[in-house]
């Protein structure tokens, strides 16, 4: 059994024009909203193996934040530069060339590559990944390179303001 996890960055700021898209950070929203999903994943008990995360500031903001609420080392959240505006086949392929011992792995990125993503490898078609949106995908499978292949056995999707 593979889960993948897939979060797409919190609400980000625009506050600074002059700031380089990479360099952008959490607004207000995004520094609250970011804990309280790492809280709810780790109510479910989510046991993550391998944190992989877009180098955007954002994107690593909102891992580190998660990875606190869920007990992950931030200083072991790896910063992958592939995801960094990756289309869907792009972190397909990423996804595709973990290592097989990880059962459990999140990922952190933008849009519009991550609902493409989730729209591809699940049955479900959702329109938009909210910001700071988290899909649970659990696959049937020995190897990360069957992701994509098979469609998963469970889809679980949240976002900040989804009712609970």
């Amino acid at each position: 059994m593979k889960t993948l996890i897939l979060i797409r960055h919190a609400k980000s700021s625009w506050k600074n024009p002059g700031l380089p898209d990479r360099a952008r950070p959490l607004n207000k929203r995004g520094k609250r909203d970011a804990p309280v999903m790492g809280e709810r994943l780790a109510e479910r008990g989510i046991e993550v193996e391998r944190v992989i995360s877009s180098p955007a500031t954002r994107a690593l903001a909102t891992a580190e934040a998660i990875a606190l609420e869920i007990g992950f080392p931030w200083d072991e959240i790896i910063a992958d530069e592939r995801l960094y505006h990756a289309d869907e086949f792009e972190l397909l392929e990423v996804i595709q060339g973990l290592d097989d011992y990880l059962d459990c792995v999140m990922c952190f990125g933008h849009n519009p590559g991550l609902t493409a993503l989730v729209n591809h490898l699940s049955p479900y078609y959702i329109d938009n990944l909210p910001t700071c949106g988290v899909v649970e995908l659990r696959f049937d499978v020995d190897t990360w390179a069957l992701v994509g292949e098979l469609e998963p056995m469970e889809v679980d999707f949240d976002y900040p303001k989804k009712e609970r």
